[in-house]
């Protein structure tokens, strides 16, 4: 056999298309299994509905339907009430990988790839050979158009088969589509179930029903009719920019001066900021960016890490919010009864190569939870959750170097995942996720990304630990509530009685044994009506005032039974300025609702501003995105969060070291 030559060997080589690339390699995008293949499937789906409504400001109505077609075949249906796409697009938007409005702008969103929906196409019809049907019909026309279609991997198109209009009386607008794969259906962790109810805890605004194969249908209701604010772009940060896009950015641009260059293609750089860049850098200001050599271009890089740079707009993205996260594991998490919600952490925004993030972290506590088994991780990434290489993802590492210990759960030797009645959720959003892989299942172990998430787990935990601290010291007070309120009057009876002097005030004393704000309420129902008492007890030596928040359900509520009225009624949001409470007395407040069952009122919480929450029992400090104006955010809490988070981390170094006693330390900063 002849030596290949140069020449035979170029008449072999030819370009690759994109869909044969991807269908070469379906394991890349979570085609991997059968099992995984229809989770991925429906994901990608759900995804771009999701999607899909909130850019055009509609709250979400997302019908996912898993049927059996054949022994291992499903079909898979996902409607949404988005708003429809025209006929034109439909071909591109489904058969057409790599094709998408998202890739090139820098802001937050599921999807920016364009691979998603084309890729589950292109699985289907590889897997089980059958076409994928689409309906599809915008506000605009009176009738859907429906398409019968393939994707040519060759030529990376769509070929429709057939097409046709139809008659979509009860939808105004919406997209429907219907596709079979190959797959296997399961319960469990690793489900579409699971996959759904992640989905509903971090997208609250959506309305979601699950048919199964079994014909069983779960419904994960909207608990809020607030959309996600509609994230916008901008321009890439300068901070962490890398050396090679930055080049690219140079060479590319229209701009012949390194000064307007700088200030126009970059976010947060003003002229003056351009200026001591480019001083730092020794680069003239007048310099065209096409001419910048590479040892320029690291000079400016360098300088853009020593100049101070305003944080990016956070306008670019759309975290969920405290209230909402803990609405959102309420709704879901309910069957479980966990006795406590940590209130959420939402971190400011951060840099990784130029690409904003922000972390939010939420915990659950208590109740049906399992005691003797690993915390349970809800991780998601861009409203997203993630099901997958949990062990290869930065918030599994972040949770693991975390010491659990010192916050109340199991762990053992101090490093790990943590043992104990507790869900841990962790919310990455970014304009651009690092994932490891386009299958979208783990995130990389960026460093800024990793600190970021591990300060935001520490907080969170604290927020646990005093909150542990806080219902041992409620119990210890009850027992002193009852010693104060029974005992002690009957011992200064007796006491007055047998020296016969007149029976002593007890204000004092009782100040001295409580030192606490008492916030107990309490709820009866009787004859088709609820109501609510909330007192207020002042058991500290001198008057106090504060706010009073409480969210509460709006339906039966009577607003004329509200006593005191409250001075704002913002939605499920009621807040009561209360005057001064002396020393030693209460005050209450009362409403009703009527019309409901005994068990249909929800939850009512309760928060507390414009006073120090440590010595408060009963109430959580005010969530820090309530609607309030900026002097009353600034009232919230008496402490710098990033300053307590400084001085935690201090006190543990300190105790490592064999200075200090941990626990003598956070109980400072409690006191503090």
């Amino acid at each position: 056999m002849g030596r290949a030559t140069a020449e035979s060997l170029a008449k072999k080589q030819k370009e690759i298309s994109i869909g044969e690339f991807f269908q070469a390699n379906k394991q890349i995008l979570g085609f991997d299994s059968l099992t995984r293949s229809l989770i991925t499937a429906v994901k990608e789906g759900v995804d771009n509905s999701l999607d899909a409504c909130e850019e055009a400001g509609i709250l979400p109505d997302i019908y996912v339907e898993v049927a059996y077609a054949a022994k291992t075949d499903f079909k898979i249906i996902i409607e949404d009430n988005g708003p429809g796409i025209v006929k034109r697009q439909i071909p591109n938007v489904f058969g057409r990988l790599l094709y998408g409005s998202r890739f090139h702008s820098i802001r937050q969103s599921r999807g920016q790839q364009g691979i998603g929906i084309s890729a589950v196409v292109m699985y289907g019809q590889l897997s089980t050979g059958k076409p994928t049907y689409i309906i599809s019909k915008t506000e605009k026309e009176e009738v859907a158009h429906w398409m019968k279609l393939v994707l040519n991997t060759k030529k990376n198109r769509a070929e429709v088969i057939e097409e046709d209009f139809k008659v979509w009386d009860d939808k105004e607008h919406g997209t429907r589509v219907e596709v079979f794969v190959q797959g296997r259906y399961i319960a469990g962790k690793q489900s579409i179930l699971e996959y759904l109810k992640g989905t509903a805890i971090v997208n609250p605004h959506a309305e979601i029903t699950f048919k199964d194969p079994n014909g069983e249908i779960t419904e994960f209701h909207r608990v809020t009719e607030e959309l996600p604010h509609i994230t916008r772009e901008i321009k890439p940060h300068p901070k962490g920019i890398e050396l090679g896009h930055f080049i690219n950015m140079a060479k590319a641009s229209k701009h012949r001066r390194m000064i307007a260059f700088m200030t126009d293609e970059f976010s947060r750089v003003s002229p003056r900021v351009a200026r001591e860049i480019l001083e730092n850098a020794d680069v003239r200001e007048k310099q065209s960016p096409r001419t910048l050599s590479i040892e320029d271009a690291r000079a400016v890089l360098k300088a853009i890490d020593k100049v101070k740079i305003m944080a990016p707009q956070t306008d670019c993205l759309s975290p969920i919010g405290e209230t909402l996260i803990k609405k959102g594991l309420r709704n879901v998490l309910a069957g479980l009864k966990p006795k406590f919600y940590a209130p959420p952490v939402t971190r400011d925004p951060k840099v990784y190569s130029g690409h904003p993030f922000q972390i939010e972290v939420g915990m659950v506590y208590g109740g049906e939870l399992p005691k003797d088994r690993p915390v349970e991780i809800l991780r998601f990434a861009n409203r997203v959750p993630l099901l997958y290489q949990q062990g290869s993802d930065v918030i599994t590492n972040a949770i693991a170097r975390v010491d659990w210990r010192r916050y109340g759960l199991e762990q053992r030797g101090g490093k790990g995942i943590p043992y104990g009645p507790a869900v841990i959720l962790v919310h990455v959003a970014s304009t651009q996720i690092p994932f490891t892989s386009e299958a979208k299942d783990a995130i990389a172990n960026i460093k800024v990304i990793e600190g970021e998430i591990e300060r935001a787990l520490r907080l969170c935990a604290r927020r646990l630990k005093t909150h542990l601290g806080k219902s041992a010291k409620k119990a210890k007070n009850k027992e002193k509530f009852d010693i104060v309120q029974q005992l002690l009057p009957e011992i200064a009876k007796k006491s007055a009685s047998i020296v016969g002097k007149p029976v002593p005030k007890l204000g004092k004393t009782i100040t001295n044994i409580m030192n606490v704000i008492w916030v107990n309420d309490n709820v009866e129902f009787e004859k088709n009506r609820h109501r609510v008492s909330i007192d207020i007890y002042n058991y500290t030596s001198t008057g106090k005032k504060l706010n009073l928040h409480a969210e509460m359900p709006t339906k039966g509520l009577n607003e004329k039974k509200i006593v005191p009225m409250p001075s704002e009624i913002n939605g499920e949001k009621v807040t009561w300025k209360l005057k001064k409470i002396p020393s030693t007395e209460v005050i209450n407040v009362s409403f009703e609702y009527t019309g409901l069952g005994e068990d249909e009122l929800g939850d009512i919480e309760l928060f507390v501003s414009e006073i120090n929450p440590a010595i408060v029992i009963g109430a959580e400090p005010l969530p820090g995105d309530w609607d309030l104006d900026e002097k009353a955010r600034q009232s919230l809490f008496d402490f710098d969060e990033e300053e307590e988070l400084a001085e935690l981390e201090e006190a543990e170094e300190e105790e490592e070291n064999g200075d200090v006693d941990y626990d003598e330390a956070t109980e400072v900063i409690d006191d503090e």
